[in-house]
């Protein structure tokens, strides 16, 4: 990033601070994609909160980034058993920030497994959670009593912009990835499971490039959607998988599970728009196979009669090259920084909320302001 391009940024996120600047701050923990662009928004949570902890999501860390941000504030290890375990994340947070109000900035829904073990016994007072993710969103949703406000900007949107430009860079990733083995997208049909904002929008991407597409949608809300924008719509995952030379897996959920990929075809290729863990059973996977890596990116799976080749070791595979969604991003950041100051006024009951409409509105006209030019 120029130098110019780090001031502005760091300008926008000075006004989008002010905006929503709250009457007391809380301390925060900060899960997050520690891309390069991050530290910007870094700042921008210490500025509204007392920042205690950023925790990178662990396939998503820059070095450089990483080394900025250690500077100013502790970055810990972030794994999905730091918080599945009430007395291991309890640990944590006395370790941190004992008798303290805190506030969770999450993306995926880590904190879920655990929210309402550490409401009931943490010394200090958990005000609530901002999700990032639509992931993250359908966690805290499934939580039987929600014990404090969550509020979700995964359904935002302002993250439309986001989740179309994730859909371009996923399917320039998986591309680059099958071109560096000599292999192409056209003529190998693709497969999309999951047709949410980010599903659709490979979807359309990959049907703008030539190629064959099918969907597959546990809802049938969605299947009717993809078939009414002229998409091939499976009856069954099992049969669309036989067909597919490329599966694009988008449901932010296990889209395939262990005895799923015997029915890939050989010589498909597998790739996702998230980590692993949640979208991949691989440790479903029969023992049979053995893992050769054969390409920059691109594990091969094979057992006698059937292979097929997985990008990026199952993790997001946009992540090859960056990830980049450009200046877009800081629209749903900013978001965030709104939600950290309704939390902090105290006034939500415990359920799922969202940022009300004129505060998008003020982000919007704000971003516009800087990046519009």
């Amino acid at each position: 990033m120029e130098t110019f391009e780090r001031a502005r940024l760091d300008a926008y996120f000075a006004r989008i601070a002010s905006q929503f600047a709250p009457d007391e701050q809380t301390s925060s923990f900060l899960i997050t994609h520690l891309l390069a662009e991050r530290p910007a928004f870094v700042r921008a949570v210490a500025a509204m909160s007392r920042l205690t902890a950023v925790l990178p999501k662990p396939k998503s860390v820059h070095p450089a980034a990483q080394r900025e941000i250690e500077r100013t504030v502790a970055v810990d290890t972030l794994t999905r058993e730091l918080f599945t375990n009430p007395d291991t994340a309890l640990d944590y947070f006395e370790c941190r920030a004992a008798g303290e109000p805190v506030s969770l900035l999450d993306v995926g829904g880590y904190f879920a497994p655990i929210l309402t073990g550490i409401h009931s016994r943490f010394t200090g007072r958990l005000v609530g959670v901002v999700e990032d993710t639509e992931n993250g969103h359908r966690r805290y949703e499934t939580l039987d009593k929600l014990p404090c406000p969550v509020i979700s900007v995964a359904r935002s949107p302002l993250k439309d912009p986001e989740d179309y430009l994730v859909g371009q860079s996923v399917v320039f990733s998986t591309e680059a990835v099958m071109r560096g083995r000599g292999d192409i997208l056209h003529g190998r049909p693709a497969l999309v499971i999951g047709f949410g904002k980010l599903g659709s929008s490979i979807a359309r991407l990959l049907h703008a490039k030539g190629v064959q597409v099918t969907v597959f949608d546990i809802d049938p809300v969605r299947r009717t959607q993809a078939l009414s924008q002229g998409f091939t719509v499976a009856r069954d995952r099992e049969t669309a998988l036989t067909g597919a030379g490329l599966v694009l897996c988008a449901t932010g959920a296990v889209s395939l599970r262990g005895e799923d990929f015997s029915h890939l075809r050989n010589g498909a290729y597998v790739a996702t728009v998230t980590s692993s863990e949640d979208e991949l059973d691989l440790a479903g996977l029969p023992d049979v196979y053995t893992r050769t890596v054969v390409g920059d990116h691109v594990t091969r799976y094979q057992t006698t009669g059937h292979y097929f080749y997985l990008a990026n070791g199952g993790n997001a595979v946009n992540f090859v090259h960056g990830a980049s969604v450009g200046p877009f991003i800081f629209l749903i950041q900013a978001e965030i920084l709104a939600a950290v100051r309704m939390l902090t006024r105290e006034d939500l009951t415990p359920g799922i909320h969202e940022v009300p409409a004129p505060d998008r509105e003020i982000i919007a006209a704000t971003w516009l302001s800087y990046f519009n030019r």
